[in-house]
């Protein structure tokens, strides 16, 4: 694979679009992930905590870190001194978690609420109504170390376009309809993450501003090396 071909392939295609390019490496060996940071991506997503941390240390202390995969609130901590954007909080215990290890370090995590728009029962998120409530929650204003800044969703996976689009466009409604109303201030909806190598154009045409491309920039995942 030519990374550096494709980054600035990728880079472009999603800035004219109006978004910005998450690199996920997951598996993939920190040599690779240097390519794409020689070849000037300094947004870099990954699934899992320990991955996540090992890469941290390893790479320039210049990458935002995005972590895109499901969170448990026991690894929390590990990530918390450094990473730029949670995109999977999918729970009020774990906003509480978050906002516990942010108030230890004095330092606002950024974040951004999974919502459920697929149809398989295997993804994480918050269905429609339960996002309000938690949005309705007066917990949530309490949390002064934690900053809502949008949300994040995974579309179905099928070779269903229009399915794909309309779960993309669901979502980006209900993304507006939060926008449009009053909201506590540690919440505001800037940022809508949706699209992955096999549907980010989809994604892009509904309005997301964090695409999420892995195996289109780097190759096929590494096995074994989780």
């Amino acid at each position: 694979m030519d990374i550096k071909k494709n980054i600035n392939i990728f880079g472009k295609e999603v800035s004219a679009a109006g978004g910005r390019l998450i690199a996920v490496g997951k598996t993939q060996p920190v040599q690779k992930l240097q390519e794409a940071y020689d070849a000037g991506q300094r947004i870099f997503g990954e699934n899992k905590v320990q991955e996540m941390t090992a890469k941290f240390g390893a790479l320039p202390k210049d990458i935002a870190w995005h972590m895109i995969g499901h969170l448990q609130t026991n690894k929390v901590k590990f990530i918390a001194p450094f990473v730029a954007l949670i995109h999977s909080v999918d729970s009020l215990k774990l906003l509480d978690e978050i906002n516990k290890q942010g108030k230890k370090i004095n330092r606002i995590i950024p974040c951004l609420l999974q919502v459920h728009i697929a149809q398989e029962e295997t993804k994480f998120g918050f269905d429609e109504q339960e996002l309000y409530s938690l949005l309705d929650d007066p917990a949530l204003a309490g949390f002064a170390f934690i900053r809502i800044q949008g949300l994040m969703g995974m579309a179905s996976l099928t070779g269903d376009q229009e399915k794909i689009r309309s779960e993309f466009r669901r979502l980006k409604n209900i993304f507006k309809t939060i926008q449009s109303q009053s909201q506590p201030a540690n919440v505001k909806m800037e940022d809508l993450s949706m699209g992955m190598t096999s549907d980010y154009k989809i994604a892009l045409e509904q309005g997301s501003t964090l695409v999420r491309i892995g195996t289109a920039i780097f190759g096929d995942r590494v096995s074994g090396n989780q």
